[in-house]
C-alpha cells in the first residue's frame, strides 16, 4: 500500500507524541528549542552534544528532558531533515547526493531510505512524478 506524502508543519510535530495528562509547558519548551536549533543549523554538524551545549546543558540532561517530553533527539533530527528536504525540493530540483549532503547524511543510501520512509515512495519515483 502506497502512503501519500503530506507536508509536516514543525509546530505540529510535538502533537505526534503520545498524549499525557500531565504534560507541562516547560517540558515542551526544550523540544521547541531543539527544533529551532535543528531547523536553522547545519544538519551535517549538529549532534546531540553540540545542541545540548548551545542550550547550556549536558547531552545526558538534554536526552532526559526530551524523554520527559515523550520524544528523543533522533526523532526531532529526522523531522527537521524531512522538513528541510521538502523545502529544498519545493524551490528547485536537486540530486539525491546533494540533498543527502545538505541534510547531514554520511551515506546517500541512508537518505534514500529516509526519503522512502517519509513519502512512501522511492526518490527516483518521486522525481518522475514531480519533475
Amino acid at each position: 500500500m502506497e502512503q501519500t506524502h503530506t507536508t509536516l508543519n514543525p509546530a505540529r510535530w510535538r502533537d505526534a507524541r503520545p498524549a499525557t495528562a500531565a504534560r507541562r509547558h516547560s517540558e515542551s519548551r526544550t523540544t521547541d528549542r531543539v527544533l529551532h536549533i535543528l531547523l536553522r543549523g547545519d544538519l551535517s554538524r549538529l549532534r546531540v552534544d553540540t545542541v545540548a551545549a548551545e542550550l547550556g546543558m549536558s547531552a545526558t540532561t538534554l536526552r532526559r528532558r526530551l524523554r520527559s517530553d515523550h520524544t528523543h533527539y533522533q526523532f526531532l533530527l529526522d523531522r527537521a531533515r524531512q522538513y528541510r528536504c521538502e523545502q529544498a525540493l519545493r524551490s528547485n530540483w536537486r540530486p539525491g547526493k546533494c540533498l543527502a549532503h545538505e541534510l547531514g547524511y554520511l551515506e546517500v543510501n541512508s537518505f534514500y531510505r529516509a526519503f522512502r520512509r517519509w513519502t512512501g515512495i522511492g526518490f527516483s519515483t518521486w522525481k518522475l512524478r514531480h519533475y
